[in-house]
């Protein structure tokens, strides 16, 4: 079974930066493709931004984020990073990471959640 960690949330001013970071382990990582979800109160979580398996060559991102946010993975490490930058207070949510799987650059989510990370964005 998978194991998912997040770090990195906090209180940050609108226009800052964040990094979050993800950490597995029980797993061979590298197999997986990963995603970052979000989930504000009151709201349907998201997916904001996707990495492929192995050299993560492709990438996928939600509108509301793309060139803002920068989905990376380490597969030595076991870990899936996202950089956000220029954050806004609609960004306001706990980040969730997970395993899954992509085909034909979609992104399907497995089984497999993180514990999440709170992000605030005050404006």
């Amino acid at each position: 079974q998978v194991q998912l960690v997040e770090s990195g949330g906090g209180l940050v001013q609108a226009g800052g930066s964040l990094r979050l970071s993800c950490v597995a382990s029980g797993t061979i990582f590298s197999i997986y493709a990963m995603g970052w979800h979000r989930q504000a109160p009151g709201k349907q979580r998201e997916l904001v931004a996707s990495i492929s398996s192995a050299d993560g060559r492709i990438t996928n991102y939600a509108d509301s984020v793309r060139g803002r946010f920068t989905i990376s993975r380490d597969n030595g490490s076991k870990m899936v990073y996202l950089q956000m930058n220029s954050l806004k207070p609609e960004d306001t949510a706990v980040y969730y990471c997970n395993t899954g799987s992509m085909h034909t650059g979609s992104y399907s989510p497995g089984r497999s959640w993180g514990q999440g990370t709170q992000v605030t964005v005050s404006s």
